[in-house]
């Protein structure tokens, strides 16, 4: 196993690094957040850049990419921006609409994903009485057999839908019943009668705007079912365990950016006449979140490699996903400790990284429910 980087990959980082500088500062970042989305244009030139086609298939115009190279893209966005950045969602959003759209879909997608450089759907999934539990889902779709669709339920925490021009609503078919699992996706118009929003404030990563959306009566196409009808959930669950490794990436590249911060703050903070960094209690915080940071790199990289050669990674994304959001959480909290008054101020960044770390315990599934998956693929492998 040899985590040295190719020169393609030392290159994209370095272009990377570069683009951040110059498109992504820290003025424009506050402007963002308060904003709840990142301006148009620079979203923009992230794609023309041509990072926001690396998870593109390449018959759509996309870049070949393994999951070690997302892995390494991801991690050094988010540790040069110190910031939530929304765009690896928009490639994995956008892998689905190639993957499962009919050729009109996807064109019509695409269209709209090149002219903004955002994601042309937000994923309503989660409702008030279902998250985890998506077999309590209520949001049905009936055929109406006149070749329309009519769909009504309420969707929550529905990330992109004030940005998004389309909402991709799962919804069961026909019976909301707990038996009934199945599910059908189905590509929805922001503006389409009966389909309103209400923003929600989150406590970090405000960045990505986030919404309930009503569905009352709305009524679309058949044509506008994206994949197989009642197989939704499943086809959603394929990107499953590589969302949870950029998700991951996503923790590492924030708390390597608070880490930095606090590490440089230690060596040139006088207290007591002497640098922050000479005193032990210090020094033991910093070697403790060396110690994460370096476990946390080791298994996403890990897991990374096993995913591009073909083994199967259920149980270590699994892992990942879970101590890499409890561990970055750990690392950005005594980052803000090392800072100290200061770093519970917004004078500095690193109480704004803590909080959008904070994010990850519960965004692409909780960790909870990763010690769920994680459980069961244990007791297989060690199953005697």
């Amino acid at each position: 196993m040899d985590f040295r980087m190719t020169d393609e990959q030392e290159l994209m980082l370095e272009n990377l690094r570069e683009f951040c500088a110059r498109e992504i500062t820290e003025e424009k970042i506050q402007q963002w957040y308060r904003d709840r989305r990142v301006a148009e244009d620079v979203c923009k030139a992230y794609l023309d850049a041509g990072f926001g086609y690396m998870f593109i298939p390449e018959e759509y115009g996309g870049i070949p990419s393994d999951a070690m190279t997302l892995v390494l893209v991801v991690e050094e966005l988010i540790r040069s921006a110190g910031a939530t950045m929304p765009f690896m969602s928009y490639g994995l959003a956008m892998y689905d609409i190639a993957e499962f759209g009919t050729p009109e879909q996807v064109k019509m997608g695409m269209e709209m994903y090149k002219q903004t450089g955002q994601q042309c759907f937000s994923l309503a999934l989660s409702e008030p009485v279902a998250g985890s539990d998506n077999a309590s889902m209520q949001a049905t779709a009936k055929w109406l057999g006149n070749g329309k669709v009519v769909i009504n339920g309420t969707k929550t925490m529905v990330s992109h839908a004030e940005t998004a021009p389309l909402i991709m609503v799962i919804a069961k078919d026909e019976d909301p019943s707990p038996e009934n699992r199945n599910m059908s996706m189905w590509l929805v118009p922001r503006e389409a009668p009966g389909v309103k929003l209400a923003p929600l404030h989150k406590i970090g990563q405000e960045i990505t705007n986030f919404c309930e959306v009503y569905l009352d009566n709305v009524e679309v196409d058949e044509s506008a079912l994206l994949g197989v009808k009642g197989q939704g959930f499943l086809q959603l669950m394929q990107n499953f365990e590589i969302e949870r490794l950029m998700i991951s990436a996503h923790s590492l590249g924030l708390a390597q950016a608070a880490m930095e911060d606090a590490a440089a703050y230690a060596g040139q903070r006088i207290a007591f006449g002497q640098p922050l960094g000479n005193f032990q209690m210090i020094q033991q915080k910093l070697t403790d979140m060396e110690i994460k940071l370096q476990n946390m790199r080791n298994l996403l990289y890990k897991t990374a490699w096993e995913f591009d050669n073909g083994i199967p990674v259920r149980l270590n994304s699994a892992l990942c996903k879970r101590y890499l959001s409890l561990a970055a959480t750990e690392v950005c909290s005594e980052a803000m400790q090392i800072l100290g008054g200061i770093g519970y101020t917004t004078e500095t960044r690193v109480g704004r990284i803590w909080k959008d770390a904070r994010g990850n315990s519960m965004s692409g599934g909780t960790d909870e429910i990763m010690v769920h998956i994680a459980g069961r693929q244990i007791l297989k492998k060690y199953a005697k």
